[in-house]
C-alpha cells in the first residue's frame, strides 16, 4: 500500500510502523502467541490516538482521516499492521465503526461507537456462518418478536469474539437480512474460542440461543440492509487484502536479503539463475497483489459503480497469491524455513488465513460471476 501515497499518507505509514515496533513488535506477537495472551487494552488505546478506528467515520462523528481518504488511509494503516502480523481486530472493528456512523441510531451512535474509535470498547462483526459461508445473513435466523427479533442460529469465524464488548450480527428475517448490535453479555448468546491456523489471532464461534434483540439494536433500515451489508464485506476485503500485501511484502524481503548472503559453493544462492527466476517470479505476484490492493481501496472509497467487482478481484488474487509467494519463499529459505523459530510459518498462516477471511478466492471469482448475472 504504498503507490502513489501523499506526504500526509507516507507520515501516517511512517508513524504507525515506529508505534508498533515500539509497541508490539514481531518478538512480543510471538511471545503472546505462545503463551495464549491477549494483546492488552493500552495498547488498543494508544492505537486509536493514532486514529486507526475512526478512519472510516466522517469528521462530524468525531472521525476524520489524514488525506480526505478514510478507506485508503486504513489500508495504508493495514498494510503496516499485516507487516508485524499485529493481533487485534482491526478490520471488523472499523467495519463496525463505518455502520453504526453511516445507519446506527442516535443512541449507538452517542454510547457506542465514541468509545470504539478511542479504543475503550471493541467489537465483533459476526458475518459467515459455522460452514464458511459468507454471506452475511448466513447461519443465524431473525424471527419478529414485538419491535425487534429473536435470533438463533450461529455464525463462525468471528474475529476477537471473545474479547468483544459488542457484536454486529448479520441475520435473515421473513422481510430479508437485517442487522442488529448486542452486548456481548446479551441472555442466551455464547461466544467459544476455537484453534486455528493463524496462532496470532484469536477466531471464535458465536452461538444464538433465542436472544432477544430489541428494536433499538436493530443498525439501519432493513429496506436497506442488502446494499449496507455489501458495502460492509467490500471494506472488510479491502482492509484484509492491505493486511496481506503488507505480509507479503515483509516476507518476500527478508527472503531476498536471506538470497543476498547465503553463501553455497562459494556465492550468494540468489546468484544460481533457477533462483533469480523463482524471486523475479514472486517479485512480479508481490506487485501485481500491490497493485490490487490499492486499485481496490481507491475504487471501494469512490463507491464506483465497479466497487463490489474490482474489492472481489483483488480479494481473490490476492488470496491465492499470498500463499504462492509464501511458498515460493520457503523454496529459496530451505531448511530454515522449516523451524518453528523462524517466523517464515507465521506469515504463511496469517496469509492462509488472511485467504479465507471474508470470502475466500474462490467464493470471490463466484460472487464476481453472479454480478453480471443477467
Amino acid at each position: 500500500m504504498d503507490v502513489d501515497l501523499t506526504s500526509d499518507q507516507e507520515l501516517l505509514r511512517d508513524t504507525t510502523a515506529r508505534f508498533i515496533e515500539a509497541e508490539l513488535p514481531l518478538d512480543e506477537v510471538r511471545r503472546l502467541s505462545e503463551s495464549g495472551s491477549r494483546v492488552d487494552g493500552e495498547y488498543l488505546r494508544r492505537g486509536a490516538e493514532l486514529g486507526w478506528f475512526s478512519l472510516l467515520v466522517p469528521a462530524a462523528q468525531g472521525g476524520g482521516s489524514v488525506s480526505g481518504e478514510g478507506l485508503v488511509d486504513a489500508a495504508v494503516v493495514a498494510g503496516e499492521r499485516g507487516r508485524f502480523l499485529q493481533p487485534g481486530a482491526f478490520v471488523a472493528v472499523n467495519v463496525v465503526a463505518h455502520a453504526l456512523a453511516t445507519a446506527g441510531s442516535p443512541e449507538q451512535r452517542r454510547e457506542v461507537l465514541p468509545a470504539l474509535m478511542a479504543g475503550a470498547a471493541t467489537a465483533a462483526w459476526a458475518v459467515a456462518d459455522i460452514f464458511g459461508e459468507w454471506r452475511p445473513d448466513a447461519g443465524v435466523v431473525a424471527a419478529p418478536s414485538g419491535d425487534g427479533f429473536v435470533l438463533s442460529g450461529a455464525k463462525g469465524l468471528v474475529h476477537d469474539a471473545a474479547a468483544a464488548d459488542w457484536l454486529l450480527v448479520g441475520a435473515a428475517s421473513n422481510d430479508g437480512p437485517v442487522q442488529v448490535l448486542l452486548p456481548s453479555s446479551a441472555p442466551g448468546l455464547t461466544v467459544t474460542e476455537l484453534d486455528g491456523l493463524d496462532i496470532t489471532r484469536r477466531f471464535s464461534r458465536v452461538t444464538f440461543d433465542d436472544v432477544v434483540a430489541p428494536g433499538s439494536s436493530l443498525v439501519g433500515d432493513p429496506a436497506d440492509a442488502v446494499r449496507a451489508l455489501d458495502r460492509q464485506l467490500q471494506l472488510a476485503a479491502v482492509l484484509t487484502v492491505a493486511e496481506s500485501v503488507g505480509a507479503m511484502d515483509r516476507i518476500f524481503g527478508e527472503t531476498l536479503d536471506y538470497a543476498k548472503s547465503r553463501i553455497a559453493f562459494g556465492r550468494p544462492i540468489g546468484s544460481f539463475q533457477a533462483v533469480k527466476h523463482l524471486l523475479a517470479d514472486t517479485s512480479l505476484l508481490l506487485e501485481a497483489s500491490r497493485a490490487a490492493a490499492v486499485a481496490a481501496a481507491r475504487c471501494v472509497q469512490r463507491e464506483g459503480d465497479d466497487a463490489a467487482e474490482v474489492a472481489s478481484i483483488a480479494k481473490a488474487f490476492v488470496g491465492d497469491s499470498g500463499i504462492e509467494l509464501a511458498q515460493s519463499c520457503l523454496q529459496v529459505l530451505g531448511g530454515i524455513g522449516f523451524t518453528w523459530e523462524h517466523d517464515l510459518h507465521l506469515y504463511l498462516r496469517r496469509l492462509t488465513t488472511d485467504a479465507y477471511l471474508y470470502g475466500e478466492p474462490a467464493w470471490h471469482r463466484e460472487r464476481i460471476c453472479t454480478l453480471f448475472e443477467l
